[in-house]
């Protein structure tokens, strides 16, 4: 069988690989397994002068790795090159903070001496989405590789370069040959490496079904997971809103990686007074953006990844349109080779349409009409979805209350929500759950081990 990598601004065939064997892929896992029987007892010193070297690389690299993405998956070169500037960022934030982050904690007992340590688990199979190929995984890797762990990847099938390339400088950086291995596997192979003895625990980012089926095959064979899954992310904007910059940072969410993330901002409720004034400049806005070959630095929104996601996402717009949602602007698919989908903005979107119950993976907004603050809540939360929202008020009280009454992982103010090193990330209900980042991520995927001592 053969993994290939297609560029989906025009349908070419870009490289095609030889994927592992089953026996292929149980020995790296093996030699990753014997690899962190050394590595977990290295210093976070140590640790840090080869993780400081990684963020060194991909920094060096960013032009390259832009590329790679652009021609794999369809990311604008801009987005690519601070992608990869993001991955070198949580290097450096790992560095600088896991030993604190995992220092013991002292508990005052009967004992003479007793406290929490946080020792590695093992081996990390992480299971990794093709629409930040780079960053979903070193937000995985960083934490993962300076807690001691070893990390084995199965990546997208549609981004074998990136998978590859990860590895490529995790090498490079000087980490012992094993520490991350990169599987080139399919996914019906997935199951036997999440059962094989060696490996620990599992951590996936991709769709609710995908986290489903892998949180089940994890759980059968007792072993831990983090699921960051889908999400539909309501922005809701109040009346007392600063509208230009509302406008702005919803359209640029909105926009990310050309609409394919989780965080996109999806659901825009927005209240009644400043409905109209909101959708004449959120169309406007969406309407000005350079559609285009991710390769031109120009380029805002390039190609979805795939043709058939591209597909699903003009069903599901038309699916809205068909139950009483009115099309404002875009919404057909255009002539030419690549997977493009124009800018859409859809309004009066109400319960029933995909655009309201289901994630649009893809350049297409969501306007959906509130009363007051309280209903706007109350649509923001009606989702079986709770990654990230947000909310847009000049009064920062206010917008702190309502931030804390959203039913999501992340919750910001007058600002897009994003990932950060420094903060927890994750999800509720079929967002998944667990958290990566911050110094909560770091003890994901580590034994948090009592010792007691007794005089």
């Amino acid at each position: 069988m053969q993994i290939s990598s297609v560029n989906p601004a025009n349908g070419e065939t870009l490289k095609s690989y030889n994927e592992m064997t089953p026996e292929d892929a149980a020995s790296a896992v093996e030699h990753a397994h014997e690899t962190w029987t050394s590595w977990r007892k290295t210093s976070f010193a140590q640790r840090g002068r080869l993780m400081t070297r990684a963020g060194v690389i991909l920094r060096e690299r960013k032009h390259e790795l832009a590329k790679l993405m652009a021609l794999e998956m369809g990311k604008p070169v801009k987005q690519g090159i601070a992608e990869a500037e993001k991955c070198a960022w949580v290097c450096d934030y790992y560095t600088a903070n896991a030993e604190a982050h995992l220092a013991p904690d002292l508990i005052k007992t009967e004992g003479s001496q007793s406290y929490v340590a946080f020792e590695p688990l093992g081996v990390v199979l992480a299971v990794m989405p093709w629409n930040f190929p780079l960053w979903q995984v070193f937000r995985f890797a960083a934490p993962a590789l300076m807690a001691g762990n070893a990390g084995v990847l199965k990546h997208s099938s549609n981004v074998p370069g990136c998978a590859l390339v990860i590895e490529e400088i995790v090498t490079q950086a000087g980490f012992p040959e094993g520490t991350f291995r990169t599987l080139l596997i399919g996914s019906r192979q997935v199951q036997a490496v999440i059962e094989h003895p060696r490996v620990r625990a599992v951590t996936l980012t991709g769709s609710t079904p995908a986290g489903k089926s892998v949180a089940a095959q994890a759980g059968a064979s007792l072993k831990k997971t983090v699921l960051e899954l889908g999400g539909s992310d309501p922005y809701v904007v109040l009346e007392d809103a600063d509208l230009d910059l509302a406008v702005q940072t919803c359209v640029n969410s909105r926009l990310i990686n050309s609409g394919q993330s989780c965080i996109n901002a999806k659901r825009f409720i927005i209240v009644e007074p400043i409905l109209p004034a909101f959708t004449d400049r959120y169309v406007a806005l969406m309407k000005s953006k350079k559609v285009g070959d991710p390769l031109l630095e120009e380029t805002e929104v390039g190609p979805l990844a795939r043709h058939d996601l591209r597909d699903e996402l003009h069903q599901q717009v038309l699916m809205s349109i068909k139950h009483g949602a009115r099309l404002l602007l875009g919404g057909e698919i255009p002539s030419g080779s690549g997977a493009y989908y124009p800018p859409t903005v859809l309004a009066d979107v109400t319960p029933g349409m995909p655009a309201y119950d289901d994630e649009l993976f893809g350049p297409v907004a969501a306007i959906i009409r509130a009363k007051n603050e309280e209903d706007a809540v109350r649509i923001a939360n009606d989702s079986v979805f709770g990654l990230g929202a947000a909310v847009f008020t000049q009064d920062l009280k206010r917008g702190e209350r309502v931030a804390r009454e959203l039913e999501a992982g992340s919750t910001f103010v007058n600002a897009l929500v994003a990932s950060d090193p420094r903060l927890p990330f994750g999800g509720i209900k079929q967002s998944g759950y667990g958290r990566e980042l911050g110094s909560y991520g770091i003890k994901e995927f580590v034994n948090v081990k009592t010792v007691y001592i007794k005089s």
